[in-house]
Protein backbone atom coordinates (compact mmCIF):
# COMPACT_ATOMS: atom_id res chain seq x y z
CA UNK A 1 0.00 0.00 0.00
CA UNK A 2 1.39 3.39 -0.98
CA UNK A 3 1.71 6.26 1.47
CA UNK A 4 -1.09 8.15 -0.30
CA UNK A 5 -3.44 5.15 -0.08
CA UNK A 6 -2.60 4.70 3.59
CA UNK A 7 -3.24 8.40 4.30
CA UNK A 8 -6.54 8.26 2.41
CA UNK A 9 -7.59 5.14 4.31
CA UNK A 10 -6.79 6.90 7.59
CA UNK A 11 -8.83 9.93 6.49
CA UNK A 12 -11.83 7.72 5.72
CA UNK A 13 -11.47 5.88 9.02
CA UNK A 14 -11.30 9.15 10.96
CA UNK A 15 -14.27 10.60 9.04
CA UNK A 16 -16.31 7.46 9.68
CA UNK A 17 -15.36 7.21 13.36
CA UNK A 18 -16.05 10.88 14.04
CA UNK A 19 -19.27 11.33 12.08
CA UNK A 20 -21.04 8.01 11.41
CA UNK A 21 -23.14 8.10 14.58
CA UNK A 22 -24.11 11.71 13.97
CA UNK A 23 -25.06 10.98 10.33
CA UNK A 24 -27.24 7.98 11.27
CA UNK A 25 -29.02 10.12 13.89
CA UNK A 26 -29.49 12.98 11.43
CA UNK A 27 -30.89 10.60 8.82
CA UNK A 28 -33.23 8.97 11.35
CA UNK A 29 -34.70 12.38 12.16
CA UNK A 30 -35.11 13.17 8.45
CA UNK A 31 -36.71 9.77 7.79
CA UNK A 32 -39.13 9.85 10.71
CA UNK A 33 -37.22 7.37 12.84
CA UNK A 34 -36.55 4.61 10.31
CA UNK A 35 -33.30 3.23 11.74
CA UNK A 36 -32.74 0.58 9.08
CA UNK A 37 -33.02 2.96 6.12
CA UNK A 38 -30.95 5.56 8.01
CA UNK A 39 -28.17 3.02 8.56
CA UNK A 40 -28.28 1.95 4.90
CA UNK A 41 -28.13 5.54 3.65
CA UNK A 42 -25.30 6.39 6.05
CA UNK A 43 -23.35 3.41 4.76
CA UNK A 44 -24.05 4.42 1.14
CA UNK A 45 -22.86 7.93 1.97
CA UNK A 46 -19.50 6.69 3.20
CA UNK A 47 -19.19 4.32 0.24
CA UNK A 48 -19.69 7.35 -2.04
CA UNK A 49 -16.94 9.21 -0.19
CA UNK A 50 -14.60 6.24 -0.59
CA UNK A 51 -15.44 5.76 -4.28
CA UNK A 52 -14.88 9.45 -5.00
CA UNK A 53 -11.65 9.51 -3.02
CA UNK A 54 -12.80 12.79 -1.50
CA UNK A 55 -12.15 12.12 2.20
CA UNK A 56 -8.80 13.95 2.37
CA UNK A 57 -10.22 17.19 0.95
CA UNK A 58 -13.32 17.53 3.13
CA UNK A 59 -13.14 20.80 5.05
CA UNK A 60 -16.54 20.71 6.78
CA UNK A 61 -17.48 17.05 7.22
CA UNK A 62 -21.01 17.33 8.57
CA UNK A 63 -22.40 19.70 5.92
CA UNK A 64 -20.60 17.65 3.26
CA UNK A 65 -21.98 14.34 4.53
CA UNK A 66 -25.46 15.80 5.00
CA UNK A 67 -25.50 17.10 1.40
CA UNK A 68 -24.35 13.75 0.06
CA UNK A 69 -26.88 11.88 2.23
CA UNK A 70 -29.71 14.20 1.06
CA UNK A 71 -28.90 13.38 -2.55
CA UNK A 72 -28.96 9.67 -1.76
CA UNK A 73 -32.28 10.08 0.09
CA UNK A 74 -33.79 11.88 -2.90
CA UNK A 75 -32.46 9.25 -5.26
CA UNK A 76 -33.88 6.45 -3.09
CA UNK A 77 -37.26 8.18 -2.87
CA UNK A 78 -37.38 8.77 -6.62
CA UNK A 79 -36.49 5.11 -7.26
CA UNK A 80 -39.25 3.98 -4.88
CA UNK A 81 -41.79 6.21 -6.66
CA UNK A 82 -40.73 4.76 -10.00
CA UNK A 83 -41.01 1.19 -8.72
CA UNK A 84 -44.40 1.89 -7.14
CA UNK A 85 -45.73 3.44 -10.35
CA UNK A 86 -44.55 0.42 -12.34
CA UNK A 87 -46.03 -2.08 -9.88
CA UNK A 88 -49.31 -0.12 -9.76
CA UNK A 89 -49.47 -0.27 -13.55
CA UNK A 90 -48.85 -4.02 -13.48
CA UNK A 91 -51.66 -4.45 -10.97
CA UNK A 92 -54.13 -2.97 -13.47
CA UNK A 93 -53.23 -5.47 -16.21
CA UNK A 94 -55.34 -8.56 -16.79
CA UNK A 95 -53.65 -11.68 -15.44
CA UNK A 96 -53.18 -13.20 -18.90
CA UNK A 97 -50.96 -10.30 -20.05
CA UNK A 98 -49.13 -9.70 -16.76
CA UNK A 99 -45.40 -10.26 -17.29
CA UNK A 100 -43.65 -13.05 -15.42
CA UNK A 101 -41.80 -12.20 -12.21
CA UNK A 102 -38.51 -12.47 -14.11
CA UNK A 103 -39.66 -9.97 -16.75
CA UNK A 104 -40.98 -7.67 -14.02
CA UNK A 105 -37.60 -7.80 -12.27
CA UNK A 106 -35.74 -7.06 -15.53
CA UNK A 107 -38.07 -4.14 -16.26
CA UNK A 108 -37.50 -2.70 -12.77
CA UNK A 109 -33.74 -3.05 -13.26
CA UNK A 110 -34.00 -1.27 -16.61
CA UNK A 111 -36.00 1.53 -14.95
CA UNK A 112 -33.34 1.82 -12.25
CA UNK A 113 -30.61 2.02 -14.89
CA UNK A 114 -32.45 4.75 -16.80
CA UNK A 115 -33.05 6.61 -13.54
CA UNK A 116 -29.37 6.36 -12.69
CA UNK A 117 -28.43 7.44 -16.22
CA UNK A 118 -30.58 10.55 -15.79
CA UNK A 119 -28.75 11.45 -12.58
CA UNK A 120 -26.61 14.50 -13.04
CA UNK A 121 -28.83 16.04 -15.69
CA UNK A 122 -30.55 19.35 -14.91
CA UNK A 123 -34.04 18.96 -13.42
CA UNK A 124 -35.90 20.30 -16.47
CA UNK A 125 -34.02 17.95 -18.79
CA UNK A 126 -34.92 14.95 -16.61
CA UNK A 127 -38.52 16.08 -16.28
CA UNK A 128 -38.87 16.59 -20.03
CA UNK A 129 -37.52 13.09 -20.63
CA UNK A 130 -39.95 11.54 -18.14
CA UNK A 131 -42.93 13.51 -19.45
CA UNK A 132 -42.13 12.47 -23.01
CA UNK A 133 -41.39 8.81 -22.37
CA UNK A 134 -43.64 7.94 -19.43
CA UNK A 135 -46.57 10.31 -19.81
CA UNK A 136 -46.27 10.42 -23.63
CA UNK A 137 -46.80 14.18 -23.73
CA UNK A 138 -46.14 16.15 -26.91
CA UNK A 139 -43.39 18.77 -27.15
CA UNK A 140 -46.04 21.50 -26.84
CA UNK A 141 -47.55 19.92 -23.72
CA UNK A 142 -44.12 19.50 -22.13
CA UNK A 143 -43.21 23.10 -23.02
CA UNK A 144 -46.39 24.33 -21.37
CA UNK A 145 -45.83 22.23 -18.25
CA UNK A 146 -42.16 23.31 -17.91
CA UNK A 147 -42.88 26.89 -18.99
CA UNK A 148 -40.25 26.80 -21.75
CA UNK A 149 -40.31 26.91 -25.54
CA UNK A 150 -40.83 23.83 -27.68
CA UNK A 151 -37.31 24.29 -29.07
CA UNK A 152 -36.00 24.06 -25.49
CA UNK A 153 -37.98 20.84 -25.03
CA UNK A 154 -36.41 19.45 -28.20
CA UNK A 155 -32.94 20.35 -26.89
CA UNK A 156 -33.72 18.82 -23.49
CA UNK A 157 -34.91 15.57 -25.02
CA UNK A 158 -31.96 15.36 -27.38
CA UNK A 159 -29.61 15.85 -24.46
CA UNK A 160 -31.38 13.35 -22.20
CA UNK A 161 -31.73 10.70 -24.91
CA UNK A 162 -28.06 11.05 -25.88
CA UNK A 163 -27.03 10.92 -22.21
CA UNK A 164 -29.05 7.72 -21.65
CA UNK A 165 -27.73 6.15 -24.83
CA UNK A 166 -24.12 6.65 -23.77
CA UNK A 167 -24.74 5.77 -20.13
CA UNK A 168 -26.55 2.54 -20.96
CA UNK A 169 -24.32 1.39 -23.82
CA UNK A 170 -22.10 -1.60 -23.00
Amino acid sequence: MSAAEFASQNDVHALYSDHHGWLVGWLRRKLGGDAVVAADLAQDTFVSVIEAGSAPGIQQPRPFLATLAKRLMIHRHRRQLLETAYLDLLATLPEEVTPSPEVQYLALEALRQVDQALDGLPPKVKEAFLLAHLDELSYAQIAERLEVSTSSVKQYLTRANRHCLFALSP
